[in-house]
């Protein structure tokens, strides 16, 4: 799992510049759901709901804040009862980064239903928390350096690119990675094993190291899609979320930082390539179920924003790609409307569990055996309190109070530049998805307990 990377963001996605030969790998011998999308555009939440199977509304983590009940099951658990060893290397951020260390957390993450764990913090937290990594770094005289270009990168606001001071060999991600691979390789159990890896990168600030910085021109960068200004008839609110830009970024600003950013891809792509080489010495890569995934996107300029938070195509949809030779279909690409916490019961059927009676997310697995074209008439995605709902043609949020604030029909309008709230003639479709996002909510308030 890497942090923050857009659905687009890959080659086999027909991005024109990026280039992710080893996650193309994968979409050619499995399968990539084309239409897949977080259930909240935030770290935490996300992250919370993936592990659970639960929304954001169920486990009550709406932003980066607080936790997952101890007591609250994951599909580590499932596994576990399965036979599983369980694994976890990497940003983890099922909790808030308020400790001094990350080992603190370990009994915590041991009751998550982990066996081992070698957990990092993401970028920025690692400001101020530390970790198995900057124990490392610290040694090598490096935490000191890394920890004063965060600061001055804080100091230059959310557009400053330049490369990290660290080497390519000793950057966050390639720390994750080189730790899965030696866990790989060094792993002298009989039990059969899970592996969750996740990577920092390619999350914020635009710091690639080394070659990494500059494998992309700014000006081979595609276009950001322009922001829009607010219809005469939208709602207080509607403009709000219209208006809400990054101050001062210019076009410029832009290239320069998603340049940066695809090169962080590259980056967790050449460590992603060599997870799967280390799968392969083992003879474990024939019988493994690989998922790539990601959190949420990224908007990279889209809109005039930065970061993610919105329900905006390019903060919602995430790649999400399976591969398992002979189990599933490979090479295709679906088109059916899938959320991220549908991987939780996939799960569960592939090693022969039996379905957890809590879980809100619905098994892959007819689509991966091409038995189904279709998965989901609707998705669903929150963050801080708002609420959205996405069919195949339209978008549709609300916010705490029960007031809609954006609609978009992705078919006439798929930059998302058109909100239609407000406007007499989408009074009618106003309503009809403002009862479907209502009978949602209503629908999936049953299983907290």
């Amino acid at each position: 799992m890497p942090d923050q990377q857009r659905a687009d963001c890959l080659s086999c996605a027909g991005h024109p510049v990026l280039r992710t030969p080893n996650m193309d790998r994968l979409a050619r011998e499995g399968v990539r759901f084309t239409q897949a999308f977080t259930v909240s555009p935030l770290c935490m939440p996300t992250r919370a709901s993936f592990v659970s199977g639960l929304y954001p509304h169920n486990h009550g983590i709406w932003s980066n804040a607080g936790q997952l009940p101890p007591d609250n099951e994951t599909f580590f658990h499932h596994l576990q009862r399965a036979g599983y060893y369980t694994a976890y290397v990497g940003k983890s951020h099922f909790y808030s980064h308020v400790s001094r260390h990350l080992r603190e957390y370990e009994g915590y993450m041991h009751a998550r239903g982990l066996d081992y764990v070698h957990e990092t913090t993401g970028p920025w937290a690692t400001l101020t928390t530390d970790s198995y990594m900057t124990d490392h770094w610290r040694e090598k005289g490096l935490l000191d350096i890394f920890r004063a270009d965060y600061k001055e990168r804080r100091a230059a606001g959310p557009c400053a690119v330049w490369p990290s001071p660290l080497p390519v060999e000793e950057f966050l991600d390639s720390y994750i990675g080189r730790q899965a691979v030696a866990w790989i390789d060094g792993y002298q159990g009989d039990q059969p094993v899970c592996l969750f890896v996740g990577f920092g990168g390619p999350h914020d600030p635009w710091d690639a190291p080394g070659e990494y910085a500059t494998m992309y021109r700014p000006a081979d960068t595609p276009p950001a899609i322009p922001p829009s200004d607010p219809p005469p008839w939208a709602s207080e609110k509607a403009a709000k979320f219209l208006r809400a830009r990054v101050a001062g970024m210019t076009e410029e600003d832009v290239r320069k930082l998603r340049a940066n950013y695809y090169g962080k891809i590259s980056l967790v792509d050449y460590w992603f390539g060599q997870v799967l080489a280390a799968c392969e010495r083992r003879g474990w890569l024939g019988n493994t179920l690989v998922v790539f995934w990601s959190d949420h996107g990224e908007m990279a300029g889209d809109h005039g924003r930065l970061h993610k938070s919105v329900f905006y195509e390019s903060a919602l949809r995430v790649p999400l790609i399976l591969r398992w030779p002979g189990r599933i279909l490979a090479g295709r690409a679906s088109q059916a409307l899938v959320e991220n916490i549908d991987v939780f019961p996939t799960l569960l059927e592939a090693v022969g569990a039996a379905p957890s009676k809590r879980c809100f997310g619905r098994s892959l697995w007819p689509l991966l055996r091409g038995e189904r074209q279709e998965h989901r008439q609707a998705v669903f995605s929150e963050v801080d309190t708002t609420t959205m709902v996405r069919t195949q043609r339209h978008k549709y949020a609300l916010d705490a109070e029960g007031d809609g604030f954006l609609l978009y029909d992705l078919r006439q309008d798929p930059q998302e530049r058109a909100n239609l709230l407000g406007k007499p003639a989408a009074a009618a479709l106003d309503a009809e998805l403002r009862d479907r996002l209502l009978r949602w909510l209503v629908a999936t308030q049953v299983r907290q307990g």
